[in-house]
């Protein structure tokens, strides 16, 4: 039995198609001794999207962004919050769409990218599935400021953290966003060593 032999769909509405689209739906949902219950839930559907955390090997160090992030603040974070680069896919493939964030977010033009997982964010809620990549990055690859696009309303801080202070931050809550605490973990577990 596939998952789809278990869903029946009823009823799907609308509630907003402003920034992106939430949408509830009704549905029965074949529970495992068998049964059909009946379930109700809204979806958020942004895009899937990527990010990316590049680093530098030698000197040990990773580049990150902060930023202002309004749903983090009316959840009571009051600071900027400090991430990887990130961005929707916007119909572009993964690779394709978080080099051109990475270059207007960052200001590097990265050469090569790994992409290391690809994980659902919140699917409780939000259909997004992001795609992790890592990169080395030199001085050399440095093609403008970055800071984002303000049309986009981005107004973005490029940070360069050494990855034992960004793990640091992590500890201390100074780094509080989820797909940057993943990519420094597995920063650390597979990129860099021991320090």
């Amino acid at each position: 039995m596939t998952i789809q032999d278990r869903v029946r769909v009823h009823e799907v509405t609308l509630l907003s198609d402003n920034w992106y689209t939430l949408r509830t739906t009704a549905f029965d949902w074949r529970r495992n001794d068998g049964q059909w219950q009946r379930m109700h839930r809204e979806t958020y559907d942004r895009g899937n999207g990527a990010t990316l955390l590049p680093y530098d090997l030698q000197r040990r160090t990773v580049l990150l962004t902060r930023q202002f992030r309004y749903p983090a603040f009316v959840n009571g974070h009051d600071d900027l919050l400090i991430e990887a680069a990130a961005g929707l896919l916007d119909d572009a493939a993964p690779e394709e769409r978080i080099r051109a964030e990475v270059e207007e977010e960052l200001g590097y033009r990265l050469g090569e990218v790994r992409k290391v997982f690809e994980c659902f964010m919140s699917p409780g809620s939000v259909t997004e599935k992001l795609h992790f990549f890592v990169a080395p990055y030199e001085s050399s690859m440095r093609v403008g400021e970055g800071g984002g696009l303000a049309e986009e309303g981005e107004d973005i801080e490029v940070l360069e953290l050494g990855i034992d202070e960004a793990l640091a931050m992590v500890a201390d809550g100074r780094i509080a966003d989820a797909k940057t605490v993943m990519l420094l973990y597995h920063a650390r577990l597979h990129v860099f060593s021991p320090g």
